[in-house]
């Protein structure tokens, strides 16, 4: 009996051991592992995010300007118009408030397709596609993304390739530096093209959309681009590393103004080159952008320019392309709370590849910047702002003068200044104040 009790406890004894030694165990095993990591969320094949500003504007003017949906977008002032008692006409302010250009876009990506990344932009605001629609959504960008990493592919409205929007220039005033920059959306299809990490090339081919090319007496919006055939071709080579960007790009545009003229059909064309060049540098401190571009028939890129026509008796009409040359550099500050800035571009109209008119030959022009007998030779603007930041908020104070020079087109008819030349400026002070989301 008492050997069996003996036996019992031997037993107990051996099982508290064993059972202590694997607790010690467990424990030093406990304290020389990493805790396991949980597993990061899997990727989303469907995603969608909405992204905008509500912002408004106070403008205040000292001058009459060429403008945009009430005054907030100024291009150039206003020519002298002298009444019967010698007072300019145009010698007139103005003042608004206005919210038009808040901002709503949805950024979209989904599945892959072919291996290429898939993502979407549509994107628009309240500045209305005409002075009549002001208030009402205007479509922005809509486009679509193919990434293949070294290769990629855009089909949709989006910038026109001569606007680059790494290098454009940060004024407060709506315009981004209109006139002197060029602006605007296309539908097109882009083909980008990356050598290495730095340098990359791409061909865009569009047809112009906003804005839109000059129209020819008797044709209807954007029928210049509609009845050519070819679409206009642009090339861009590009670096791009930590601190620069730097571009080339070169471009070519045939439009066909009118299909029918005077009766009769026609085929004449448009033709037009341009030549574009920028710069950027930036560090935690500051940042310079620099911009020059040189071409004919702009005007879709809300710059100087268009093109003329000139009819012979018994003919068709028949255009000459004028040139534009432009040029801007914006230096700013890169404060998360303030950072000022500076601006200063100039444009200049160097008219048309023409010396006189033929007998009985007439001419009209299809130009920005032409008013009757008169037209502008250059213009010129500097403005300074204040980003003041926080969060998500900014307010803007910016002054800006923009002076021009007009002139009675030449007797030569090569859409140039010739005689009777006035200096006029335009002084502008506003506000912006943007929430971003």
């Amino acid at each position: 009996m008492q050997k069996c009790i003996t036996n019992q406890i031997l037993n107990l004894m051996k099982k508290i051991i064993l059972l202590s030694f694997a607790a010690l165990s467990f424990a030093g095993y406990a304290q020389t592992t990493t805790p396991t990591t949980p597993a990061a969320p899997a990727e989303k094949e469907w995603d969608a995010s909405i992204y905008g500003f509500i912002r408004t504007d106070y403008i205040w003017d000292t001058r009459k300007s060429a403008q945009v949906r009430e005054y907030n977008l100024n291009l150039y002032p206003l020519d002298e118009v002298l009444d019967p008692n010698g007072e300019d006409l145009n010698d007139a302010g103005a003042s608004n408030f206005l919210s038009i250009v808040s901002r709503l876009g949805v950024k979209a990506k989904g599945p892959n397709v072919w291996g290429a990344k898939v993502s979407g932009t549509l994107e628009g605001d309240f500045f209305g596609n005409t002075e009549a629609s002001i208030g009402l959504f205007r479509l922005r960008h809509a486009y679509v993304n193919l990434d293949w990493s070294k290769t990629s592919v855009t089909m949709g409205q989006t910038w026109y390739p001569t606007f680059i929007p790494e290098v454009f220039p940060g004024v407060a005033n709506f315009s981004t530096g209109i006139l002197f920059n060029p602006f605007g959306w296309a539908s097109q299809v882009r083909i980008k093209q990356n050598f290495t990490k730095e340098l990359s090339f791409a061909v865009t081919a569009y047809k112009e959309r906003e804005f839109t090319t000059q129209t020819a007496t008797g044709g209807t919006q954007n029928s210049a681009s509609i009845n050519s055939s070819v679409p206009t071709v642009h090339g861009q080579l590009q670096f791009k590393n930590t601190h620069w960007i730097a571009g080339l790009g070169a471009e070519f545009k045939s439009l066909q103004p009118l299909t029918e003229s005077g009766g009769k059909v026609s085929d004449e064309k448009a033709n037009s080159t341009s030549f574009v060049g920028y710069l950027k540098y930036s560090n935690d401190k500051f940042h310079v952008k620099a911009y020059g571009i040189t071409g004919t028939d702009m005007a879709n890129l809300v710059m100087l320019g268009g093109f003329v026509g000139y009819t012979a008796p018994g003919e068709v009409e028949k255009y000459e392309v004028s040139k534009t040359t432009s040029f801007w550099v914006d230096i700013a500050g890169n404060g998360k709370k303030i950072a000022p800035g500076l601006f200063f571009g100039y444009t200049k109209n160097d008219g048309v590849d023409k010396n006189g008119l033929a007998v009985g030959e007439t001419v009209k022009y299809y130009m920005r910047g032409v008013s009757g007998t008169r037209v502008i030779d250059n213009v010129m603007r500097v403005s300074g702002r204040v980003d003041f930041k926080h969060n998500k908020f900014r307010i803007t104070p910016e002054l800006e003068y923009t002076a021009a020079t007009w002139g009675d087109l030449n007797s030569n008819a090569n859409a140039t200044a010739d005689l009777n030349q006035k200096d006029v400026a335009n002084f502008r002070a506003m506000i912006s104040c943007a929430y971003s989301f």
